[in-house]
């Protein structure tokens, strides 16, 4: 959040007015090694670069994931927080995701949004339903590739 100030410990008004401490939102930020691991160059780097390969291997396993059956968007968020875990970028990234997500969940629990979902839903499996019933009074219980021509 940027209160127009470099002022340090400065403290910020949220949209809903509670106050917000702009040290604290960026509390946090960096490596989560050990300091007996940060404290040794090499073995750091080497930490790191096996951070992002186990990190990799999980958003890829979630890329893997989306056309397939599994929860794919539950595993390449997986794979971010082992980044976040190492490294600045993929903690942003999270920080960003889960207030985008909190602000979804919210919008979807406003009365008007939710009556309009239920509405829809409802006008979607009407649909669906008059579909299979013609397709059931056509056909019968047959399937498609087994029609003959009728």
């Amino acid at each position: 959040m940027n209160t127009g100030s470099d002022e340090p410990g400065e403290v910020a008004v949220a949209a809903d007015g509670a106050k917000v401490d702009e040290s604290a939102s960026e509390q946090g930020l960096g490596s989560k090694a050990p300091e007996f691991i940060k404290a040794r160059r090499m073995l750091h780097l080497s930490w790191q670069v096996g951070i992002f390969v186990i990190g990799l291997a999980v958003v890829v396993l979630g890329i893997i994931m989306l056309p397939l059956p599994g929860p794919g968007w539950v595993v390449i968020f997986g794979g971010m927080a082992i980044w976040a875990t190492e490294f600045v970028w993929a903690q942003l990234v999270l920080r960003w995701t889960k207030r985008k997500v909190t602000e979804a969940a919210q919008r979807a629990l406003d009365p008007k949004v939710r009556r309009r979902n239920i509405i829809l839903t409802s006008v979607g499996l009407v649909i669906v339903a008059v579909i299979v019933g013609v397709y059931l009074w056509k056909f019968g219980v047959v399937m498609p590739w087994k029609i003959k021509d009728q």
